[in-house]
């Protein structure tokens, strides 16, 4: 093993022998869960603002899958998906302050450039990361970001949810409900989740104080003059939900294709439809973690696998809460 240099970097003690190399998930094709594979790749050196992590755990999402896919947003294989991190700071590049080799972190990659996460070590921005708390293991703070600032960009800094704020989360026990049921509730929401019959009560554990069953329930006709509508779903709910929601109320939906029907329907009801992207943000996640200690949010690991089984996460994983992967 060689010494790998790192021109004005500070490089963990234990850890100044790395190899140069490291194993990484890619893939060369877009396609389904077998397209992904592992290979050997270069190690990444931090540059000017930017920190390597050694990665303890990578979460899944759904972007993950459709990037896989699709290569959402003009991505071209090869490259190394996985967005969400939680790991140890193995070396900082020059400039960096705020981080130390040794500090554990959990964080957002950006995103979507910013993949990278489903490998030994990757590099990101310092300003992504924040400490990872004590109350969190790895593969629940590496469950996190991704699906928690969703909620959290989705709730508070774009429907501006407060107490008494009257919120429908759907995909209530999926990542990004079960973490937006229980930041709405700890915002003082009245929260109303829409779940399948198997996990309804999951969905109240959450903080849910009413849960509509979707497979025994239109949920057209028990819910209406709602302020907030957190919409996981896309399509033709998207429309359902600008019907179930006050005037000047606001649905927010994670699913950017929405049909014009659909635009105009919320525009002749003075519905705000805000198409949302989730952003890397350090304050964010500051603010995640402040509820994390205060015992109001704790995401839910429904699996973990072996980075290696990444391609069997892909096709067995989902569903409830989040998948994992583990270096």
């Amino acid at each position: 093993m060689t010494e790998l240099p790192l021109v004005g970097a500070q490089v963990l003690p234990s850890v100044d022998r790395m190899a140069e190399t490291m194993f990484a998930i890619t893939q060369d094709e877009l396609g389904g869960p077998e397209v992904l594979r592992g290979v050997e790749v270069g190690r990444p050196v931090p540059g000017v603002g930017e920190v390597l992590v050694r990665v303890r755990a990578a979460g899944v999402n759904p972007a993950d899958h459709m990037y896989r896919q699709t290569g959402a947003f003009g991505a071209h294989p090869p490259f190394t998906l996985g967005w969400d991190v939680s790991g140890t700071v193995s070396a900082v590049g020059p400039g960096v302050t705020v981080l130390a080799p040794g500090d554990e972190v959990f964080g957002l990659l950006p995103f979507p450039k910013g993949a990278g996460a489903y490998a030994e070590y990757v590099v990101a921005p310092t300003r992504a990361l924040v400490p990872k708390p004590d109350a969190l293991t790895h593969p629940e703070a590496g469950a996190l970001p991704l699906a928690g600032l969703t909620a959290w960009q989705s709730l508070v800094e774009t429907a501006h949810v407060t107490s008494g704020t009257r919120v429908l989360v759907t995909g209530a026990t999926g990542g990004v409900g079960h973490l937006a049921i229980q930041i709405a509730a700890a915002l003082g929401a009245e929260v109303t989740a829409l779940a399948s019959t198997p996990n309804v009560d999951a969905a109240r554990s959450y903080g849910a104080a009413r849960v509509v069953d979707y497979r025994t329930t239109d949920v057209a006709t028990v819910v209406a003059d709602l302020d907030v509508v957190i919409d996981v779903l896309g399509g033709d709910f998207t429309a359902t939900a600008v019907g179930v929601v006050r005037p000047g109320g606001t649905v927010v939906t994670m699913i950017p294709q929405i049909a014009d029907s659909t635009r105009t329907a919320a525009a002749e009801r003075g519905v705000r439809l805000a198409g949302l992207l989730v952003e890397a943000d350090r304050l964010g996640l500051l603010e995640l973690v402040r509820l994390v200690e205060a015992g109001r949010l704790r995401p839910t690991v429904s699996a973990t696998y072996p980075l290696a089984e990444a391609a069997t996460a892909h096709r067995d994983g989902g569903g409830f809460g989040k998948t994992v992967l583990l270096p």
